[in-house]
């Protein structure tokens, strides 16, 4: 299992948001490309970068601070936030991004989705932020109908890298990560599925490898590893292990 630190940027900042609210933020360090760094000399293999600005607004808005963060670190990116065009997907691989996430246009524009994941192969990731089961877009602020597995399965055989599946009631509570949620995406596909949400402790990584099923492949952490709930070292080794 590949852990992902996580960075979400604020209005150039790294930040944590409590449930997905934008005016419930705290901030844990002015510098995203000085967190970016730590988190790669502690040894993780990945990081996951959010532009919460540009999910909400559709557009790039922390682009320095995703730029600094990419010159900081050797170890691969994946971005989410306010990314809907092919054009805006490839100015992000261009400038160094390894993966996209792509998360309101999977929801409103499927194709474009899929034609990204053939343009650019294991380069694109879908996120499915889910509210009580039901899929949320535009930074969360909008709840569609739709439901977490039936949005995973419009992507089977698409060639999509990977699903990163989020309980937004969760996010930033520290109330422990949505195992049958997460667990039901992953056997719904043949995509593999990153949990995100509520990581509380290495007791939410254990729950994760341990279920029965089709193996989570990832998991996003976020103000457990901010607050040192979770202990990095010891994180990585269960993850390993």
């Amino acid at each position: 299992m590949i852990l992902y630190p996580a960075i979400d940027l604020k209005d150039g900042r790294c930040v944590r948001l409590l449930h997905g609210d934008l005016a419930k933020e705290t901030v844990f360090n002015a510098s995203p490309a000085d967190q970016a760094d730590q988190f790669q000399k502690q040894g993780f293999t990945w990081l996951h970068v959010v532009d919460l600005n540009g999910a909400v607004e559709g557009r790039a808005v922390n682009v320095e601070a995703v730029a600094d963060i990419l010159q900081a670190v050797s170890i691969p990116v994946q971005l989410g936030g306010g990314i809907r065009t092919l054009a805006q997907i490839e100015t992000w691989i261009e400038a160094g991004v390894s993966r996209v996430i792509l998360g309101t246009v999977a929801v409103r524009e499927p194709e474009l989705v899929k034609k990204a994941a053939r343009l650019w192969p294991e380069q694109i990731a879908v996120g499915i932020d889910a509210r009580d089961g039901k899929v949320a877009t535009q930074g969360w602020l909008e709840t569609s109908e739709l439901e977490a597995v039936e949005l995973a399965r419009r992507f089977e055989d698409a060639g999509v890298a990977a699903l990163i599946v989020t309980d937004i009631g969760r996010d930033g509570a520290m109330t422990g990560v949505n195992v049958a949620q997460v667990g039901e995406v992953a056997d719904a596909v043949s995509i593999p599925v990153i949990a995100s949400g509520g990581v509380a402790s290495v007791a939410d990584i254990e729950a994760l490898k341990a279920r029965e099923g089709v193996a989570i492949a990832g998991c996003i952490l976020g103000r457990s590893l901010y607050e040192g709930a979770i202990d990095p070292a010891r994180a990585l080794t269960l993850a390993a292990g």
